[in-house]
């Protein structure tokens, strides 16, 4: 995976769990330029603001979540409950006696994940 690619979907990641905690303004920066891929000039001619202030909120925003992330760690912990649940995963499928009943546990956890 690209760098870029990388860090957009980290940025998207975090803003998942983080968003609530965002200004309505640093909702609507990130939203255009992370998930709908509009560009910073698209961006300026949508809020009449510069390209230089949409790059200057989308920065503030990204370091925002990323300050959240670093205090919180609720990315962090979901990517390892994840990595827990699909080594479960994987001892079950290699394992006879009870699979089933531990598939079903396994189930079980994801939907609360």
């Amino acid at each position: 995976m690209s760098d870029a690619l990388t860090k957009t979907t980290r940025i998207n990641l975090l803003f998942d769990f983080y968003s609530p905690l965002l200004t309505e303004k640093q909702r609507t920066f990130l939203t255009y330029y992370f998930h709908d891929d509009f560009s910073l000039g698209e961006i300026a001619e949508e809020s009449g603001i510069s390209r230089q202030a949409v790059y200057e909120h989308i920065k503030r925003a990204e370091q925002t979540l990323n300050d959240y992330e670093s205090k919180l760690r609720l990315l962090e912990n979901h990517e390892r409950r994840m990595a827990c649940l699909q080594q479960l995963r994987d001892s079950a499928a290699q394992s006879e006696p009870d699979a089933q009943r531990l598939r079903a546990l396994i189930d079980q956890m994801a939907e609360l994940i």
